[in-house]
């Protein structure tokens, strides 16, 4: 009975998959003015070049804040609850231990986990003070800026990893992140009378400082998001640290 229900599901499922699709619009011919003025008004009246970030930090200003502050509170939530569960100087003894035994990991990973931090470091940079230039931003940028600190761990060096990855250091970069964007939205309010609202120059297009607020926004999301992951991700980590020390 159950998979007779579950296989019913299923196909009225895909019927209505296929509904949905074939009535979306034709491929290049949007619905609405929104659409159609959104990208020409960004290059216009923000100069960006990249329209994707400057409707994400003006258009939709209000909703990117909203969604800084979700990530926000998913960090802090994550290492509340993580920390909880486990005694101070822990996880500590559990990295040496666990970089004792990681002297058996083919000596060609440790190499690639260890030279490409830089890299990654250098190219999280680059995205994040290039997005309002080209695809990228402060969102992607500082995804690959946490995934550098996962190079470290997959080069075996755990040890390492807890002192380039400070706790306070990185819980500071989270929250001065956050407060950055709340800042400029309020600034927008005092110094233009509107949330979110742009009272930089704007610069010339194609420029790095173009766009008014938009590359300090970019900035401030890449620390908070580099901050934010890194605080979930070192968390995770420490907790599989503690499982491995216990089974050993």
């Amino acid at each position: 009975m159950r998979r007779a229900l579950g296989l019913a599901g299923l196909v009225a499922l895909a019927a209505l998959a296929v509904w949905a699709v074939t009535g979306l619009p034709s491929f290049g011919h949007p619905r609405g003015p929104y659409a159609t003025d959104s990208v020409p008004a960004m290059v216009q009246e923000r100069h960006v070049s990249n329209t994707v970030v400057g409707i994400t930090f003006d258009l939709r200003g209000i909703d990117t804040l909203g969604e800084e502050l979700i990530l926000f509170s998913a960090a802090l939530g994550s290492t509340l609850l993580l920390r909880a569960q486990r005694r101070e100087g822990r996880v500590e003894e559990a990295a040496q231990r666990a970089d004792e035994q990681r002297t058996r990991m083919p000596p060609s990973l440790r190499a690639a986990g260890a030279y490409l931090v830089g890299p990654a470091l250098m190219l999280a940079v680059y995205v994040i003070a290039h997005g309002n230039l080209t695809p990228g931003g402060g969102f992607q940028g500082g995804v690959i800026g946490a995934a550098a600190l996962l190079l470290v761990y997959a080069a075996g060096q755990m040890v390492a990893l807890e002192h380039v990855r400070p706790v306070a250091l990185v819980e500071l970069a989270e929250a001065v992140g956050a407060a950055a964007f709340v800042l400029v939205a309020i600034g927008g309010m005092v110094f233009a009378t509107v949330a979110m609202a742009n009272f930089l120059g704007f610069g010339t297009t194609g420029s790095l400082l173009s766009g008014g607020t938009i590359p300090v926004l970019n900035a401030a999301v890449g620390v908070e998001v580099t901050g934010a992951v890194t605080l979930i991700i070192t968390e995770f980590l420490d907790q599989a640290l503690l499982r491995e020390a216990r089974s050993a």
